[in-house]
Formats: structure tokens, sequence, C-alpha cells
């Protein structure tokens, strides 16, 4: 893909302070992009964003909880005091918080429900009046493998990252005539702190599970998400592009 493509368009990426979120804020600031680097943890993100503004690239680093809607708004309200626009919006944040069903607490199952979908919905709506004015904005959701096929073991997260692909499909048919896309990228296996943690054994099994025959990185996602943010994905709303080495097919 030409680099360059998102020149000057202004973007904001939840969970940015490390994997999956820190390589899409990267990629999106190499692309041209002003990159919002968005965490809890202020510390932990304006790393991120001191490497890309390093690279040459534009970045700024805000702390927010994504699981409550009035903060998100606040959030959106500073973005565009600072740079005048939102055009991107990626919903990245998420966690994990694994156990059988039989043995999760409510607590368990809310927490990930909040964070993973909640978050989702709540970033969508601060947006989405600012990008229904300019009549333009993309808006990306990163789901997940196990939102499609299921894990045993991660019945709230598959739950959230289902619930995302819902979530896509709803807004894209709203926000459609405004100009506005709303996608969604399924990762497979990709290396990350998490899975970094796995044994020897666990990640062979996983290997035997994937087509291509081994673990993706996070660079992979990060290029699909610049493609779908991009003026050539224009016409592209709705879907959900599972980037995860033929794993679900």
């Amino acid at each position: 893909m030409q680099m360059n493509t998102l020149e000057n368009k202004v973007a904001i990426v939840t969970g940015a302070s490390r994997g999956i979120g820190k390589a899409i804020s990267e990629q999106l600031g190499q692309a041209g992009a002003k990159t919002v680097c968005v965490s809890r943890s202020h510390s932990d993100v304006e790393k991120v964003a001191n490497n890309i503004n390093e690279s040459g690239a534009t970045a700024i680093a805000l702390a927010c909880d994504i699981s409550n809607g009035a903060d998100f708004s606040v959030l959106a309200k500073k973005v565009i005091e600072q740079f005048g626009a939102i055009d991107i919006l990626v919903n990245n944040a998420g966690i994990t918080k694994d156990n059988l069903i039989l043995r999760m607490s409510e607590d368990d199952w809310d927490m990930v429900i909040n964070t993973n979908l909640k978050g989702a919905f709540n970033g969508t709506k601060a947006v989405t009046r600012h990008m229904m004015k300019q009549r333009s904005g993309r808006i990306l959701n990163i789901s997940s493998v196990v939102g499609l096929i299921g894990n045993a073991g991660q019945a709230n997260y598959a739950a959230s990252k289902a619930g995302l692909i819902g979530l896509t499909k709803a807004t894209a048919k709203e926000l459609a005539s405004r100009g506005i896309t709303v996608n969604c990228v399924a990762p497979g296996y990709i290396e990350t702190d998490m899975t970094n943690q796995l044994s020897d054994k666990v990640k062979e099994t996983l290997v035997a599970q994937i087509p291509l025959g081994r673990i993706g990185n996070a660079m992979d996602i990060a290029a699909t998400v610049c493609f779908l943010a991009s003026e050539e994905a224009g016409y592209i709303t709705g879907q959900t592009f599972t980037v995860d080495g033929g794993m679900a097919m």
C-alpha cells in the first residue's frame, strides 16, 4: 500500500499501549495520520506517542476509561479541540478474564463485556455526531477469531467479540448514508505479550490449527486496519476481515 495515504487524517486508537494497539498506532502514524493513543494509564501510552513523534509523525497520549461513556465523550471533545477533526476511530482495547462458565463470576463477565463491547459502543457514540457533520469517517472494531468460532473457557470474551461483529453491521447500516464506513477486523493468534507467555507445547498445538503454519504478528493486523482506514477502502462497509492465517475458514 502506498504510504502517507492518511496524510492529515486524525485517528483515535484505544488500547494503544502495547501489542496490536501499539502496532496500529505506529502504522497509522507512518501513513501520515495524527494519532491519538488511548489507554487507561497515561504513562504507558505516553511512551508509544513519544516513539511515534520521534519517528517524525504526530501523536498525543490521552488516558480514558473507555467503559465510561462520559469519559469517552470528554476524550472526543479534547481531540476535536486540538486537531479540529476525528476521521478514524479504532476500537481496539480489550481484556480477558478466562474461566469455564460454571466458575465464571458475574464480575468477570461484566468487566470483559464493559471493556470490549460497551467500550466500542461508547467510542462509536462519542465520534458519530462529529463524523456525521463532516460526512466522512472510518470506524474499525477489533474483534477476534474467537468471536467467530468460540473458545472453551472464554465465554465472556467470545460473547464480547461476537457482539462487536453485530455492532459493526448495525452501525454500518445506520451511518452509511453519511459517508461513514464501519468494519471489523478479527485477528487469529498473534504474537503479543499474552501469547508469549504460552508454553512451547501450547504454541505447537495452536500452530497446528493454522493452515499458514505460523502465529501472526501485530503488523499483519495494523496493515489491514490502515487499508480499511484509507480512501481506497471507501466502498467497503459492514464487513468482518479475518486475519488469522486461514484458521477460521
